[in-house]
């Protein structure tokens, strides 16, 4: 049977890395009743033929051969960050009928800008992979949180986790890239190289989280900034008048924590989130007001089976497109903090270093 006469929705991956091995690959194995893998592009041959022969599907080492081909529907894009930008555009141009880009799906204002035009003029919808934007936990807490995003005062947001490569042989078995060597974090360009790394790496899923509650983002200054050994980054920021601390870090610790919590003079708010490579439902989300807690969830379905769910809707037309505005103001946000936070510790390097 041709793949493009079938009633699912066929999906082209860009990029056949760990993510979509590890995340996309299982999920869309659990909505099976919208979605089949069309295709998949990935630059190393090896890597393309081994993870589409997993699925019985096709492979290719071209993103224009990927695009070209009528089977591919929906595209995903997991490629390295640098790439996003150039194949949202692609993909639009192609006439597909909905995208999904990992995050960043830009590495400037001025590219998210063009990504926006594009979409406009094209009429193909984006949504970029910010899971946790989409979880039920999460989605239940908005309505639930009556109005401590007004009243808010104190906004944290921590990351635990073993290094991805542990997650990924838990996860599945998949091919990964060759590990990068132990980085010197007392260098001080090193240093800010990490903090930016993560925080356009790892901290950017939930900054859209905690831009929600901090309607001044771009009123923002870094109060101190640090890097955890072995590796992480740990910022401390005024935005507005909310006091905001990000923090994150890999440790060989088996246990995991992914928190955000928000906090008023009256109400508090926690989510647990689960780990990225473990498909472990969703987040549970917790309230307290008045002496008495409330908790939602866990639910059925984690953030990446939801986003995957309203991609659908959008390629079908069954959902209106996100605002893109949003989404630039989710980059442009999540680029200030990375841009001040590695400035700050590489200044208090190069300050200690001086002093040395």
């Amino acid at each position: 049977m041709n793949p493009s006469k079938t009633s699912t929705l066929g999906v082209g991956m860009l990029g056949a890395g760990p993510v979509t091995q590890a995340i996309h690959l299982p999920t869309l194995s659990r909505l099976r009743e919208v979605f089949h893998v069309a295709k998949i592009m990935d630059v190393d041959p090896q890597i393309a033929e081994s993870v589409a022969g997993r699925v019985g599907t096709a492979w290719t080492t071209s993103m224009d051969d990927l695009l070209a081909d009528d089977a591919v529907e929906v595209v995903v894009i997991c490629s390295p960050h640098q790439f996003h930008a150039e194949q949202v555009i692609a993909a639009c141009r192609a006439g597909k009928r909905a995208i999904l880009c990992e995050k960043p799906f830009a590495m400037s204002q001025s590219e998210a800008e063009q990504i926006a035009a594009v979409s406009e003029e094209t009429g193909v919808p984006i949504i970029v992979g910010a899971m946790h934007t989409f979880d039920p936990g999460w989605l239940a807490a908005k309505e639930h949180w009556g109005d401590l995003v007004e009243t808010a005062h104190t906004i944290r947001y921590s990351i635990v986790l073993p290094p991805n490569p542990r997650f990924e042989d838990f996860a599945t078995e998949v091919i990964t890239r060759p590990e990068r060597q132990r980085q010197n974090r007392h260098d001080p360009e090193v240093a800010a190289g990490i903090v930016r790394g993560g925080i356009m790496g790892l901290a950017i899923h939930d900054l859209p989280l905690v831009r929600a509650f901090c309607p001044d983002f771009t009123d923002l200054e870094v109060l101190s900034c640090h890097v955890p050994d072995p590796s992480g980054y740990l910022v401390n920021l005024r935005i507005g008048d909310r006091n905001v601390q990000v923090f994150g870090i890999n440790t060989e610790s088996w246990e995991p924590e992914w928190i955000f919590e928000a906090i008023s003079d009256t109400t508090s708010l926690r989510i647990d989130f689960t780990p990225s490579y473990v498909q472990a439902g969703s987040a549970t989300a917790t309230i307290s007001r008045g002496g008495t807690s409330e908790m939602y969830g866990p639910y059925a379905y984690n953030g990446y089976e939801a986003e995957w769910r309203y991609l659908a809707d959008l390629a079908t037309g069954k959902a209106a497109p996100l605002d893109v505005t949003g989404l630039i103001h989710d980059l442009t946000f999540a680029l200030d903090v990375a841009a001040k936070a590695s400035a700050a510790v590489r200044d208090a390097a190069l300050t200690k270093e001086a002093s040395a």
